[in-house]
């Protein structure tokens, strides 16, 4: 697995280490609330950057670079909004994780209040994956409402909110899921 990067597994984990010492990776846990099997779910931690732009001065790049990669750019993007969620939140006790399953089926970042009420989030840089985005929340809110109907003695909570956030400018409700630009957000 690490002959890839060229260094042993114990090193990376020692740079690692190293990194987060120096607040430069925070990582973000996987959510599991059991709502399939453990082997369908990732639940492995995340590796986030703390500020993006060490990633950007890290390549080189100009920000003219990700005109064409945009790919790249979206996950700067969620970096970036991770960041933030965990800035805006760990004053009132908040926490953030992510949710992926085998299936495809994801939460980007999963909001959670320290009294029981979460958020499920999905990052969309543009206007044609805020459908997508949509689309992936209300099927976990239907896999959690599912997995309800056959648990009434440990039933999960459904998501209190469902949040594509966006690189655009205008916030708006759209059936049960807000659309709310990352620059919005306020702590």
């Amino acid at each position: 697995m690490m002959a890839d990067v060229g260094i042993t597994e114990p090193t990376f984990d020692r740079y690692e280490k190293a990194l987060e010492n120096l607040y430069i990776v925070a990582n973000i846990p996987a959510w599991c609330p059991q709502i399939r099997s453990k082997s369908a779910m990732r639940a492995k931690k995340k590796r986030n950057l703390i500020d993006p732009s060490i990633a950007i001065a890290a390549m080189g790049v100009k920000p003219e670079c990700f005109y064409t990669d945009l790919r790249s750019f979206g996950f700067l993007f969620e970096s970036l909004a991770i960041r933030d969620l965990k800035a805006y939140t760990s004053a009132s006790g908040g926490s953030v994780s992510y949710y992926r399953d085998s299936y495809g089926l994801e939460a980007d970042a999963v909001l959670h209040l320290d009294d029981g009420r979460y958020a499920i989030i999905e990052f969309k840089l543009g206007a044609k994956g805020i459908e997508d985005g949509k689309a992936h929340l209300k099927k976990l809110k239907e896999l959690i409402a599912k997995y309800n109907e056959g648990n009434s003695q440990t039933p999960l909570r459904l998501p209190d909110l469902m949040i594509v956030i966006t690189a655009g400018e205008i916030a708006y409700r759209d059936d049960e899921v807000l659309i709310i630009p990352l620059a919005t957000l306020r702590p």
